[in-house]
């Protein structure tokens, strides 16, 4: 993939189908979600910067897992595998149902279970016969789908400006409590909106020149995306009057109609909504299949998921599918909804823990280097940029409540069985043929070898 299909890649993981609610989700707490959404965005960059730093050191597909397993061993990578694959096809799940809703406004008539079903199956397949396709054909198909719905919520986001009333933003803190109570609360909304920012991380095996190209896709994407974020988000606060605004339940439809009038902006949104659902799912559909293709190379994942076509783990293509279409088929099959809303909040909290874990890497490799052959400017710099995204990090936790976080950790403690396996699965294996390398990071001998900028850092053999 070229620095742009990565781009677009991590851009388009970003941005799902949450941005065409997301104004009216914060609205209610005024204009001072703007200011929090300002603060997440700095802790986001920061995020991408770190990973794009790692990907300097390590570019291998794998991302997060990568860099945990080669700073805290074989166990810390197999949570942070485990955790994002898990995330990664709820998430599909959930995107697909919400894909439905959107096609119901494209598409009007008697809406039934099965047609639901069979349209939110069908927007999960036809992604994953992209990804089966190549990775040529995922960058295209995430190229497109990235301008198609890039240039519509731009569009608006600009044009907006021009009939901005400051009238409609209502009061900055339209809640009860404080400013900064009130700034925390859209937080905890805004918070997962830059989930996708490792993306170009994850595939680092599949870019070009990942040592360079990684790193500048992770910035230019969450920038991009952040772009579209505020600019529209603010444009929406100024055309659409507040109070329309909290009860709205399409924003960015409101927005369109109040600019240019009648009643067609809802089709035009739902159309940029579908594609960026679709663009959406064809990307995460790969980062489904990345960490476990990472982990199973070292052992930690079962042996199929190292089956890779054209460039793609297809066998982590195809076990993500099917998952995600059994998830699906519970959810309008049985109406088991408290199911459904108990894996979602495993996502919630599942996506962070790879993030803690690679923030935390960082932050091992800068200080177990050699401190006389670091400049301490750029120690410096890259040791706050670390410090910064664990903190953001640490408030994505904080920011996914108490349930998400109970049900998350109870989930991920049911992966240490399949460690357990997998580990013993290894140490017989190792048993059998005595004479063979051990494999685990522990057990390698350690070399070291300068960076760039003269810090010498881990390397293993």
């Amino acid at each position: 993939m070229s620095l742009l299909t990565a781009t677009c890649l991590v851009m388009g993981n970003i941005i799902g189908g949450g941005i065409f609610l997301l104004p009216a989700s914060v609205a209610p707490f005024g204009t001072v979600s703007l200011v929090a959404f300002g603060v997440l965005t700095i802790g986001a960059i920061a995020l991408a910067l770190v990973f794009g730093r790692l990907a300097e050191r390590h570019p291998d597909t794998g991302g997060p897992y990568v860099y945990a397993r080669e700073a805290f061993g074989d166990f810390a990578g197999f949570l942070s595998a485990w955790s994002y694959w898990t995330m990664t096809w709820v998430s599909n799940a959930a995107l697909a149902v919400a894909a439905v809703g959107y096609v119901h406004v494209l598409v009007p008539g008697h809406a039934s279970a099965g047609t639901d079903l069979a349209v939110a199956l069908g927007a999960l397949w036809l992604p994953a016969l992209a990804n089966f396709a190549g990775t040529r054909y995922i960058g295209a198909v995430q190229l497109v789908s990235t301008v198609l719905k890039f240039i519509p919520l731009l569009f608006i986001a600009v044009v907006g400006l021009f009939f901005f009333d400051p009238d409609n933003l209502g009061s900055f803190n339209a809640g009860s409590g404080s400013a900064l109570g009130g700034m925390s609360s859209a937080a905890a909304i805004l918070l997962y909106s830059y989930v996708g920012v490792e993306s170009a991380a994850m595939s680092a095996g599949e870019v070009r020149d990942p040592e360079r190209n990684v790193g500048r896709a992770t910035v230019l994407g969450t920038v991009g995306a952040a772009v579209v974020y505020l600019l529209g988000t603010l444009a929406v606060f100024g055309t659409v009057a507040h109070d329309k605004l909290v009860n709205s339940k399409a924003p960015f439809s409101d927005a369109v109609n109040a600019m240019f009038g009648g009643q067609w902006g809802g089709t035009v949104v739902a159309g940029a909504a579908v594609v960026s659902i679709i663009g959406a799912l064809n990307g995460w559909t790969l980062m489904s299949a990345q960490s476990p293709y990472a982990a199973a190379k070292d052992g930690l994942f079962p042996a199929p998921f190292l089956t890779k076509r054209r460039g793609v783990p297809t066998f982590g293509v195809l076990a993500a599918g099917v998952l995600a279409s059994a998830l699906t088929v519970i959810n309008y099959l049985t109406g088991a909804g408290g199911v459904f809303e108990i894996l979602v909040l495993i996502t919630t909290f599942s996506a962070t823990v790879p993030y803690l874990l690679a923030a935390g890497a960082q932050v091992y490799f800068l200080l177990s280097g050699r401190r006389d052959k670091v400049r301490p400017a750029r120690f410096v710099r890259d040791l706050t940029l670390a410090l910064l995204a664990f903190g953001f990090t640490f408030w994505l936790v904080a920011g996914a409540g108490y349930a998400a976080i109970y049900q998350g950790v109870l989930f991920l403690f049911a992966g240490i069985l399949v460690y357990a396996w997998m580990a013993a699965r290894r140490a017989a294996r190792q048993e059998e043929t005595p004479a063979a390398a051990p494999t685990t990071p522990p057990q390698r001998e350690a070399v070291r070898r300068p960076d760039e900028d003269g810090a010498a850092l881990p390397r293993t053999t």
